[in-house]
């Protein structure tokens, strides 16, 4: 199945939040308690060091929208506990299924009750028909190492059945760098739409 830039773009923007930038000094620390000492997030994987490094630039948002992320989602919250955060896409990189660590389809940003995000990961997104047709006899993808997870059709994103990883590379995860969900994230500080 093929993926328009179009129908991808839809499948990740339905029912999104409003979205204001204009608190990109976001005091993380003032809203709630983090740990914030960076050495608490696992250096010692090549994968996040590699993340890190591509994408620090994108801690202000605003240089993340002006090369071309757009909000794909509004913040996910786990079915239990923690969350993801909101994840900002480029739409090109979900299509083209290329795993290279330092091009992420997608940023994940923690929200604000004002507007601002504060950068706490990376996700990579390929969509399991498009990975199976240009692979067809290599198996689920990894990158550097790391298994992707696969996840089925139909999902709470409304995309078709895909494989993805997470990497908390600016935001430590008490439950492993490269879990789907981030205790330390939270999405109770996201604005609420006004009608």
């Amino acid at each position: 199945m093929k993926l328009t830039k179009l129908a991808i773009l839809a499948a990740f923007t339905v029912a999104l939040a409003p979205l204001t930038w204009a608190d990109n000094g976001y005091d993380h620390d003032r809203d709630h308690d983090h740990d914030h000492d960076h050495a608490s997030v696992r250096g010692d994987s090549p994968l996040i060091a590699k993340v890190r490094t591509a994408t620090g630039r994108f801690a202000d948002i605003n240089v993340a929208t002006a090369e071309g992320w757009i909000q794909g989602t509004p913040c996910v919250s786990g079915p239990d506990f923690g969350a993801m955060g909101v994840h900002f896409i480029l739409p090109a990189r979900v299509q083209s299924a290329v795993l290279d660590a330092k091009q992420p389809q997608a940023l994940i940003y923690e929200p604000s009750e004002t507007g601002g995000f504060r950068l706490v990961g990376v996700e990579f997104i390929i969509i399991a028909d498009t990975w199976q047709t240009n692979n067809p006899n290599a198996g689920p993808p990894a990158l550097d190492g790391n298994l992707l997870n696969y996840v089925g059709a139909p999902n709470r994103y409304g995309l078709p059945a895909f494989y993805e990883l997470h990497v908390w590379a600016f935001e430590h995860n008490p439950n492993g760098s490269f879990a789907d969900w981030n205790t330390h994230v939270v999405c109770d500080k996201q604005p609420v739409p006004s009608k």
